[in-house]
């Protein structure tokens, strides 16, 4: 016995906890900026201890106890800092492992004992493990969380920017392009003519203008993009005025003021979408048209939103299908986001119509 507990054999007992703390200083022993890829490089090495811990427990058990507990501490650290750190693919191989050399290091120190109370003592020893690896997977679940959260909170915003330059920019554009198509047409013949198509190119090149700016702002943070609220029904008469004096389709706007003051802002940002792109809609794909007409209807607890134009005496009225979430696909999400409804589709002979439904703001219901 004196031999076999000589320093060779109190050497090779202390190996794993040597080999667990070398790997825990190897980790930590470097810049911050490099200790966090280490941390997630010690799957293989806590693998490595496990094996060594097994493997003298039942070899070595004269080794003693002392070490023991050291080397099960040491492990169940690595088992945290492996939960919390390395990839899930790496897991699969060093919690079991870790599990056993901490659940199973006591058996061989005991004699006499039966099967059942070595069960209650390896299942004992299982506790620390457990506590270990919920001490590393609540930050990792926490910090995976968040990430979730930022990306689709950059999601949100991307999807929101693309909507807002689709909105309200291409309305803008589009219209610069008709009113430059009609002066180059009557440049020659009617300067008069060209010189007020120009000014009306200035007012649409401002206007997208003023909606990039904000745009840009709203990519510096909520609290910028709060200073200037997006466009509602109040502004579609100048709306409605601008797109009858840019091209030759005449449109009209019935918006009976207690329609205004019972949409909440939000449902009136997405009402002058709408009709935005209703009307942008008609320019692109319906430029014979000779009259469009927008009419807002209240109810009971909605208001209806129509948007409808004729065929007139140019080109047949043609729709073209985009991908992509923008256009009438993103504002019927929207307007379902709200509670209401969006459709559209051809009405009359050859014209077309769009008809959105959205609920109002009840806090705004006068009460008897």
């Amino acid at each position: 016995m004196g031999e076999s507990t000589g320093p060779a054999v109190m050497v090779l007992g202390a190996l794993p906890s040597f080999a667990a703390a070398g790997s825990l200083g190897w980790a930590v022993a470097c810049r911050r900026s490099a200790a966090r890829q280490r941390l997630g490089r010690l799957a293989r090495p806590a693998t490595v201890c496990a094996v060594l811990s097994l493997s003298t427990s039942f070899a070595l058990p004269q080794a003693g106890s002392g070490w023991k507990l050291v080397e099960a501490a040491l492990l169940l650290l690595l088992v945290a800092v492996v939960t919390r750190r390395s990839p899930l693919r790496e897991l699969a191989s060093a919690l079991p492992a870790a599990a056993l050399a901490v659940a199973l290091w006591p058996l061989p120190l005991v004699t006499g004992e039966s099967f059942l109370e070595s069960i209650g003592i390896g299942a004992f020893w299982l506790l620390p493990v457990v506590g270990a690896v919920a001490a590393g997977a609540y930050p990792r679940r926490q910090e995976l969380r968040r990430r979730r959260a930022v990306a689709e909170a950059r999601s949100a915003q991307r999807l929101q920017l693309s909507r807002d330059l689709h909105d309200f920019v291409a309305h803008d554009i589009s219209g610069i392009v008709v009113q430059a198509q009609a002066a180059r047409f009557v440049a020659a013949t009617d300067p008069s003519h060209a010189v007020l198509a120009l000014e009306r190119i200035e007012k649409a090149g401002l206007s997208a203008l003023a909606a990039m700016d904000r745009t840009v702002r709203m990519l510096h943070g909520p609290e910028a993009a709060a200073t200037e609220p997006l466009p509602d029904v109040s502004q579609l008469p100048l709306l409605v005025e601008n797109f009858t004096a840019a091209g030759a389709t005449e449109a009209s706007l019935d918006l009976p003021r207690p329609v205004v003051e019972r949409l909440s802002r939000e449902a009136g940002s997405v009402a002058y979408r709408i009709v935005v792109e209703a009307l942008t809609n008609i320019r692109r794909h319906a430029p014979g048209a000779s009259r469009a007409t927008v009419v807002f209807t209240s109810t009971a607890a909605t208001v209806e939103i129509r948007v409808t134009n004729d065929r007139g005496a140019g080109p047949s009225v043609r729709r073209v299908s985009r991908s992509g979430g923008l256009g009438l696909p993103a504002l019927t999400e929207h307007a379902q986001a709200l509670g209401g409804t969006l459709a559209a589709g051809p009405h009359g002979d050859g014209g077309w119509r769009l008809t959105a439904v959205l609920p109002v703001e009840l806090s705004k219901e006068k009460t008897p």
